[in-house]
Parts: C-alpha cells; structure tokens; sequence
C-alpha cells in the first residue's frame, strides 16, 4: 500500500484526515522529511493503542533514530525528542513526573483562574476597534489570552511573550530552516531555564513555583526535568486553546443557525466547545510513540522498533464512533460527543480541564460583545500554518459589527 505522505503545507487537512481515515484503522503515513510512521485513525483502535504498554515514548526504541536516519535538524525533532519530561518517559517514571505536575496543576489552581481568565478576556475585547473594518480575531484576541494565561500560571514574564511567539512558531513549523532547528530548541530551553531559576530565587504563585517545591518536598525533578515539563505546558497550553477558539468561532460563522440556537441560550456553549474538539480538533496529529514489540492492529502489525502517529484530526469524525453525520459539525447532536481529542490513557492532557476553562469564559463574552460577529473572507480562504501536528491558521478576518 501506497502510503500517504502528510503535506508540510497543511493545504487540505480535512481531505488529508479523510483520506487518512479510509485507508483503515491503521494507515502507512509519511511525515515531513520522508519520515515513515503508522498513524492510528480511528476511534476504538486510538483507545486501543493509547493504553498498549507496548507502545513506549522512549526515543531510542525507535529502530529508524538507532540506525541515524533522522537528522539531528529534522523540523520535527523537537516534537518527537523534546527532552525528558513527562511527555517522553512511560510507567513508574511517567508517573512520578506527572504526579508532581497534578499536585500542582490541582481542579483548584485552574478554577482560580476563571476570575483572571475573565478580566484578561475584558481587557482584550476593549481593545478591539468598534468600526466596520476587518480585525484578525486570532492575532487581536485567539492568540495572547492563552499566552497571557499560561504565563500567568508558569511565572512568565510578559516582556518575553513576543521571542516566545517567534520560537514556538519555528518550533512547530515543519518549514523553518535545518539551520535553525537546532539553535530555537536551544534558545527555547535557555529561556526556560530563566524561568526556573528566576522562580527559585524568588518563588511565587504560580505552576513552575510549584513543581520546585514539589520537588524539594518529595520526588526529585532536576532542572532539566522541570525546564522541559515547563517548555511542554507552555507549548500545548496555548497552542491548543488558540486552535480551539478559532476553530469555534470559524464553525459558528459557518453554521449562523446553531450560532442563534446557542445566542439564545436553547444550546450551552459547553456543547460548542465539545464539538469544536471532535469535529476540527486543535491537534490534529500528535507525535510519536515506538512499538517495543510488535504490536498488531486488525490485520495489520506495527513491528517492533516502529514509529506511530496518533492522528486526532481522523479520529474526531470517524463513522463508527460518531455516526453517519461524523463529518459534519453540530453543536445539536443528542448523543454524547466522546471524543478523544485531549488523548486518552496515562498521558491524556493534564491541561484540558484549563484549556476548557479558556474557551468557555472567551467565547461567550466574545459573542455577548459581537453578537453579528462573522468572517470577513469566505471559508475558503482561510488558511493553515504549515504545521503539520496543529490545526492552526495563519489569521482569523472577522468583522465584529454587522
């Protein structure tokens, strides 16, 4: 079988997931740079292989980086070796890393939020022209509320918010220069470490703090533990609630009769957000785990020492799971939306309780502001960042006034 090369471009994520999603539950994939890997693509089988022990994070059971074939400068290096963290270490280990991170990341500390995520919300909208001229909802509002969020909560320092913008944005493209790979990994790190040391001179209220003094309390998390779990909370806690705001202000443009349905308070916004992540999940691969063993899928097996995708964007609108409707958006659906698209298993998301937090403060306050809210370009237009693991576009035109 031919397999399906993913497009660095992102020109057709829809058609690619689709694509993806017929070729079975298990479809040879090829990521950017000529990386091969199997991509997991339907629902029962994702939460199958998301609890198969047989799948590990541990890079160096990936046969492909034993033998040296992916470069030190792969653009997506950064994804798939990231650095120890709770993201890359599997049983005991994984559980020790993401029960500091729990202990500071409580129900607690994110419903404390609210009341901040609120007034920053406030701050944000006032800031938006009143005229009838086309706004870029995504760089003017999608985009700094998750940043000024999740730095709030880690102890970053606004001043940095724009060099971060900058290196998260190399570090997810799939188009920045070999050259440069490996020098924004390094200065990504460097600006975490900052962070850290920073909050152990002078430690505050905030999740870094945290797991410092989890750390010294109990378990030990070195600095280079800490710098990476900080650098993963940073990246997937705003990178996911941007999509995930945009994604649902772009369906309710194109859906001005569920967007009245919801305005007249006959559907939550909850449901809004649930069916943004189903149906256009913010992630829409995520990168990578490595068969121990093999490991078989239906017909087919994940020999040992290979690589596995697990492919979010397919699995939202997959049939089996979500009916005959799966490909369409509804915030209406009667049946329970059960998606995965905050991962399932030992490493599902430890932010998507936040992340949810995010949309359902941000969206209604939006729409109670600009209830005549749509885009300013056709659908058509929009278009998707060259970044292959998110389903992220470049801009958002809205016309906030009718």
């Amino acid at each position: 079988m031919t397999r399906i090369a993913l497009d660095p471009f992102v020109t057709d994520l829809d058609g690619e997931s689709a694509r993806l999603r017929a070729a079975g539950p298990l479809a040879e994939a090829e990521l950017p740079g000529g990386v091969p890997v199997w991509a997991v693509t339907h629902h029962a089988e994702a939460r199958q292989l998301l609890t198969d022990k047989r799948l590990v994070k541990d890079i160096e059971v990936w046969g492909a980086w034993r033998r040296g074939e992916i470069p030190a400068d792969w653009p997506l290096i950064g994804l798939a070796n990231p650095g120890r963290s709770m993201l890359t270490v599997d049983g005991e280990e994984h559980r020790r890393m993401r029960t500091l991170v729990a202990q500071a990341l409580t129900p607690r500390r994110v419903e404390r939020m609210r009341e901040r995520i609120a007034e920053l919300t406030t701050g944000l909208l006032d800031k938006l022209p009143e005229g009838p001229e086309a706004v870029d909802l995504k760089a003017e509002f999608a985009y700094p509320l998750p940043m000024y969020v999740i730095s709030d909560l880690m102890g970053i320092d606004e001043a940095d918010h724009p060099r971060l913008k900058v290196l998260f944005d190399k570090f997810f493209s799939t188009q920045t220069p070999p050259e440069e790979v490996v020098a924004t990994l390094g200065e990504l790190a460097q600006m975490m470490g900052k962070v850290v040391a920073a909050r152990r001179a002078e430690p505050g209220d905030d999740l870094t703090s945290a797991l410092i003094q989890a750390s010294e309390d109990g378990d030990h998390l070195t600095d280079e533990e800490i710098v990476s779990t900080l650098q993963l909370m940073v990246a997937a806690g705003h990178e996911t609630t941007i999509s995930l705001i945009v994604n649902a202000v772009v369906n309710l443009s194109a859906h001005p009769d569920q967007l009245a349905l919801v305005l007249a308070g006959e559907i939550g916004w909850d449901a809004v957000i649930e069916e943004t992540l189903r149906h256009s999940t913010p992630t829409s691969h995520v990168l990578i785990r490595f068969a121990a063993q093999d490991v078989p899928v239906g017909d087919k097996v994940i020999p040992k020492g290979d690589a596995l995708i697990v492919s979010y964007g397919a699995i939202g609108r997959d049939e089996q799971a979500h009916g005959p409707t799966a490909d369409a958006f509804d915030v209406t659906r009667t049946s329970p939306t059960r998606h995965i698209s905050f991962g399932h298993g030992p490493h599902v998301c430890p932010g998507a309780a936040l992340s949810r937090l995010e949309a359902g403060v941000a969206l209604p306050s939006l729409y109670a502001r600009f209830p005549e809210l749509t885009l300013a370009v056709p659908h058509s237009e929009l278009r998707n960042k060259p970044v292959v693991t998110q389903n992220d576009l470049y801009e958002l035109p809205v016309r906030l006034r009718g």
